[in-house]
C-alpha cells in the first residue's frame, strides 16, 4: 500500500480528539482505514491549556486509529480553532518592471511575501493568506492573473491570524506525541471542504460550525472565502447551563441535551417529565422537558445572534454579497433537535444541516457520516489532496529529468559516431561539426529546463 495515497486528519477539539486514516478508492470516495477518538482533556474553547493531557488524548486517539488500520501514523494534517483566531481584509501590490514578460508564479509569491510583512498585534502570527481577487494595472478583477501582462499587480487578501503561543502549543503537542505536523488548517475551512459544494460556494453560503468550545463561521461567495469569525461559545456552554439550571452533574446534563434537548421550546409540552437518578439514598430528580428546552433555547439563541451579527458585518444584504445558498450548519451542535428551525427564524435564510457522507465510501463507519466529524473528514481530504499534488509534481519532474538525460545521451552518442567516422584530413570540418553539436546539446538542456519550470509553475498554481 503506497504511503503517498494515505493521509491522516487530526481534529483537536474541545470535547474530543479524532484521528482518521484514509485514502481515495477507485471511485474517488474516501475509504476510511482507521478511526480513533478520545476525550479531549487539555483543551478549552479550542485552545490548548494543558500540554500533558492534550498529548495523552492525541496518543489515545492515534493508537485506536493505528490498531483499527494496522498502519503506523507519522504525518498528520491538524486543525486549529479557538477564540484567539481573527481575520483581516488586506490589499497589497507589487510593481513589475518588464511589460514583455507575463505574470507568473514568482510574481504571486512576491505579492504573498509582501503580505507577510503585515503589521499585527503583539504575539500574533499569520495562519493563512487567502487571495480573493487580483487587479492588473487597475483593470477589472481577475481570479487568475498568471499569463497576463501588466506592471502593477494588486490583490485583495483574506488573512487569518492567531496567537503564536496557541499555534506553537498545538505543534508541541503533536510533536510530543511522536507525530509530524504536515499541515495546519483553520478548522472551518476544513469543514467547508467536507460539507459544502462548489455551487454553494459560488452562489454564496455561510458555514456555521458549532463545536464544543467555539462556534466558527466561514462565508463564501463567488467560490472565494470572504469572511471568517469565531464565537467563544459552543455546545459545552449549553451543557453548563443545563447543569446549573437543573442542579445536576455534567455527565447527566450532556445526556439530557443529546437525548431530550430541543432548541424550540414550544415543541415540548408542560407535562413531559424525565427522571434523573440522584445521589445514593435520594429520590430521582424530575426535570421538565419544557424547562430543559427553555434553558437550551436561551443559550443557542445567544450564539446564533452573535454569528448573525458577523454575517451582517460581512454585508450579506448587499446585492453582490447575497448568500443565495443560505446557511449550512455542521459540528456537534448541528445535531441539536430543531436548531435548523431556530436558525431560519432568526436569520431569515434557508438553512440545512451539513453532512460529510457524500465523500465517504459505502463501507465507512456510520458515525463518521454525521456533522460531528465534518472537520476530521475535511482535514483528511486536505491531506489526500496535498499528497496527490506532491506525487504528480514529483512524477512529472522525474519524467522530464529522464527525458533530459536521454536527449543528452543521444546527442553525445551521435557526436562520438560522427568523430569516429571522420578522416584525419577532415579535422577542421569535424571541429566545426562538434561545435555545432555542443550548441545543440546546450539548447536542448535549456529548453527542457524551461519546460520543467513551466510545469512546476502550472502545478504550483493548481495548489
Amino acid at each position: 500500500m503506497s504511503k503517498e495515497n494515505i493521509a491522516v486528519g487530526l481534529d483537536i477539539g474541545t470535547t474530543k480528539i479524532v484521528a482518521v486514516i484514509g485514502r481515495k478508492n477507485e471511485y474517488g470516495k474516501l475509504e476510511v482505514l482507521g478511526f480513533g477518538q478520545a476525550k479531549s482533556l487539555g483543551v478549552a474553547k479550542g485552545v490548548v491549556n494543558n500540554i500533558t493531557q492534550t498529548i495523552t488524548s492525541i496518543r489515545d486517539a492515534v493508537t485506536l486509529a493505528e490498531e483499527a488500520s494496522g498502519l503506523e501514523i507519522k504525518d498528520v494534517v491538524a486543525g486549529i480553532a479557538g477564540q484567539h483566531i481573527r481575520s483581516i481584509q488586506h490589499t497589497d501590490y507589487i510593481i513589475r518592471h518588464d511589460l514583455e514578460e507575463v505574470i507568473d508564479e514568482s510574481d504571486i509569491q512576491s505579492l504573498v511575501v509582501q503580505v507577510q510583512k503585515l503589521a499585527l498585534l503583539p504575539g500574533e502570527e499569520i495562519i493563512h493568506i487567502l487571495p480573493q481577487e487580483y487587479l492588473i494595472d487597475g483593470s477589472s478583477e481577475s481570479k487568475e492573473p498568471i499569463g497576463m501582462a501588466g506592471l502593477r499587480l494588486e490583490a485583495n487578501f483574506h488573512v487569518v491570524v492567531g496567537q503564536a503561543s496557541s499555534i506553537r502549543n498545538v505543534g508541541r503537542c503533536i510533536k510530543s506525541a511522536n507525530l509530524n505536523l504536515h499541515d495546519l488548517t483553520l478548522e472551518p475551512l476544513a469543514s467547508s471542504d467536507a460539507v459544502l459544494s462548489s455551487d454553494e460556494k459560488e452562489a454564496g453560503v455561510a458555514l456555521i460550525d458549532i463545536g464544543g468550545g467555539t462556534t466558527d463561521l466561514a462565508i463564501f461567495k463567488d467560490g472565494i472565502i470572504r469572511h471568517t469569525a469565531v464565537v467563544p461559545f459552543g455546545g459545552n456552554a449549553i451543557t453548563d447551563d443545563i447543569k446549573e439550571g437543573c442542579s445536576i452533574i455534567e455527565k447527566q446534563a450532556e445526556a439530557l441535551k443529546v437525548k431530550f434537548g430541543s432548541a424550540w421550546p414550544s415543541n415540548n409540552k408542560e407535562n413531559e417529565i424525565v427522571a434523573i437518578p440522584s445521589f445514593r439514598g435520594q429520590d430521582p430528580k424530575e426535570i421538565s422537558l419544557k424547562n430543559l428546552s427553555l434553558i437550551i433555547h436561551a443559550r443557542i439563541l445567544e450564539i446564533i445572534v452573535m454569528v448573525f451579527d458577523e454575517i451582517k458585518a460581512y454585508g450579506y444584504d448587499e446585492q453582490r454579497k447575497k448568500l443565495i445558498a443560505g446557511i449550512v450548519l455542521t459540528g456537534g451542535g448541528a445535531e441539536l433537535k430543531d436548531i435548523k428551525l431556530l436558525v431560519e427564524y432568526v436569520t431569515g435564510l434557508d438553512t440545512r444541516i451539513g453532512y460529510p457522507q457524500e465523500h465517504l465510501a459505502q463501507d465507512s463507519p456510520k458515525q463518521l457520516a454525521g456533522p460531528t466529524y465534518a472537520t476530521a473528514i475535511g482535514l483528511l481530504m486536505r491531506g489526500l489532496n496535498q499528497n496527490s499534488l506532491a506525487s504528480k509534481k514529483m512524477q512529472i519532474e522525474d519524467e522530464l529529468t529522464q527525458v533530459s538525460v536521454n536527449s543528452v545521451d543521444q546527442v553525445e552518442s551521435q557526436n562520438i559516431e560522427s568523430v569516429s567516422e571522420t578522416q584525419e584530413n577532415q579535422l577542421n570540418t569535424t571541429e566545426v561539426q562538434t561545435s555545432n553539436d555542443v550548441k545543440t546539446t546546450k539548447s536542448s538542456k535549456s529548453f527542457l529546463s524551461g519546460f520543467v519550470d513551466k510545469i512546476k509553475e502550472f502545478i504550483d498554481n493548481a495548489e
